[in-house]
């Protein structure tokens, strides 16, 4: 034992000073050693992909129902017709039954396809620059949509149907020369601040088979000059297979308080 230790001794007084370089890597594999015998140890600076924290609505799994007599009305013209206008104030409950009876409408195999769309106005403030495709910038438009299908179908559903294309979310531009062919439920938001140029070219995908629903409040329109929702409505008054729905103030059931806000803004 005592020519082991000092045989030892030799052999570390013969050994060669540590250089910097060599006592930085041994600290450095100290660290790595430590960092991975403890493993609830959480990197801060770590890159999360694809985390979704988003709220999304539960499914419902009740049948949709109409919640006052206008609505009821409008849901059996949109049922009856080709083409539906919804004009109203906010609250009343337009795009949620449009969204609901195509959502109801593809579950129940009548439909192949659900195209929501709107015009890309920003309501009186500028967002600026938004990164990412165009799909996560018309995304922000489009989200009450989405919760209102997620609600009716599932979120699973949905975004099933999203990266197959069965369902389509794109900028009103996008619609040019584009065609609504059969077994197609289209529904076109915010319809108030589309210009009637953007309007007349809408209208005029329309093909054979297909379904449209026009929603808008002509009082909030956030674009200068006439709007395409205004227009749009005295043009076709009296067509065929079109069907113009009026909702009032007394038919807001988002709230009581927004019944009165709306009162005393007009």
């Amino acid at each position: 034992m005592a020519k082991k230790a000092q045989a030892r001794r030799l052999a570390n007084q013969q050994r060669q000073p540590e250089t910097k370089r060599e006592r930085q890597n041994r600290n450095r594999s100290s660290k790595r050693r430590s960092y991975q015998e403890a493993p609830n140890i959480v990197e801060l600076n770590a890159q999360y992909h694809q985390l979704n924290t988003a709220y999304s609505p539960q499914r419902s799994r009740e049948p949709f129902k109409p919640r006052t007599e206008s609505q009821q009305r409008y849901v059996q013209a949109i049922k009856q017709h080709c083409l539906t206008f919804g004009a109203g104030p906010a609250g009343t409950g337009k795009s949620y039954c449009a969204a609901a009876l195509a959502a109801e409408a593809m579950e129940s195999g009548r439909i192949e396809q659900i195209i929501l769309t709107r015009p890309a106005v920003e309501a009186g403030e500028s967002l600026g620059f938004l990164p990412g495709s165009v799909d996560d910038k018309f995304s922000v438009y489009i989200d009450a949509f989405r919760d209102i299908l997620n609600e009716r179908l599932g979120s699973g559903a949905v975004e099933y149907a999203l990266r197959h294309g069965r369902i389509v979310a794109a900028p009103l531009a996008f619609m040019r020369g584009k065609t609504f062919g059969r077994n197609t439920f289209v529904v076109l938001d915010e319809a108030q601040n589309t210009t009637p140029a953007q309007m007349k070219m809408f209208l005029t995908r329309i093909g054979e088979g297909c379904k449209v629903v026009i929603n808008g409040d002509v009082a909030q329109s956030d674009i200068r000059g006439p709007n395409g929702l205004a227009d749009a409505i005295e043009r076709v008054r009296g067509l065929p297979d079109v069907y113009i729905h009026h909702f009032e103030r007394a038919d807001i059931v988002r709230s009581g308080l927004v019944r009165l806000l709306i009162d005393r803004y007009e």
